[in-house]
């Protein structure tokens, strides 16, 4: 078995033919409908995790009402605008108090620029009451810019970023939570669909499949399974998953 998570999905489809054609089995992550491959797996639903994203900045928040901001790595990096859209669309629904400030910032892939962004943010409007960051940079760029400003407390950080570049933010309190998911139940899962196929039981693959652990898929469509494993990361957990 090959089990991959493709930097390029569309260059490895070659390679996954040969492979097919030599009866080696091919599992893929973070690839959704990846051709060539005899299945998918995804840790996270894109809606449930963006929606769930806004619930915890609310959470963390204590209120329903306030100015926020969303960063993004670039607005053409599709997983997290389509983040964003849902997790804006929840709170237009849900919290009509909240009120964006500004549309997103792509600020996101650089902790330098997160930080700048953040600070002349808060400049801008005092009010300021949370930062909503998807891209693994921004949360510390963002947490950065509240530590300095002395605003620990005041203001609420949300962040998908790894825990070991998140915990020193987590623990000092100027990065509220961090959302992602944990890539060592992803390999667990493709281990376990590749043994499946492996011992002639691909048949059992389905929306009913019960990976110990992980559950029932929220999704099987195609060669693709969706989970909703979010992993929530805080300053009492975060030192569980450092090495990653």
């Amino acid at each position: 078995a090959i089990l991959v998570v493709p930097n390029d999905a569309k260059s490895i489809e070659p390679a996954f033919a040969r492979a097919q054609a030599k009866k080696i089995v091919t599992i893929t992550h973070e690839s959704p409908d990846q051709k060539n491959a005899d299945f998918d797996i995804e840790m996270i639903d894109n809606v449930a995790f963006g929606e769930k994203a806004m619930e915890l900045m609310v959470e963390k928040m204590g209120t329903t009402s306030g100015e926020f901001v969303v960063f993004v790595g670039s607005l053409t990096v599709p997983a997290h605008n389509i983040w964003a859209d849902a997790a804006l669309a929840l709170a237009k629904k849900k919290y009509p108090g909240l009120k964006e400030v500004a549309t997103r910032f792509p600020a996101s892939e650089d902790q330098n620029l997160a930080r700048q962004t953040a600070l002349d943010i808060i400049t801008a409007h005092p009010n300021i009451k949370a930062f909503l960051c998807f891209g693994s940079q921004g949360a510390p760029g963002a947490a950065q810019a509240v530590r300095e400003k002395g605003l620990i407390g005041k203001i609420t950080v949300i962040g998908t970023t790894s825990p070991s570049q998140a915990a020193q933010y987590l623990k000092d309190g100027s990065f509220s939570v961090s959302i992602l998911w944990d890539p060592a139940e992803a390999g667990y899962a493709m281990v376990y669909l590749a043994k499946l196929v492996l011992d002639g039981k691909k048949n059992l693959i389905n929306a009913d499949l019960d990976i110990p652990t992980l559950g029932k898929p929220l999704l099987f469509k195609g060669n693709t399974l969706v989970y909703d494993r979010p992993l929530i990361l805080t300053k009492d957990n975060v030192d569980q998953f450092s090495g990653f």
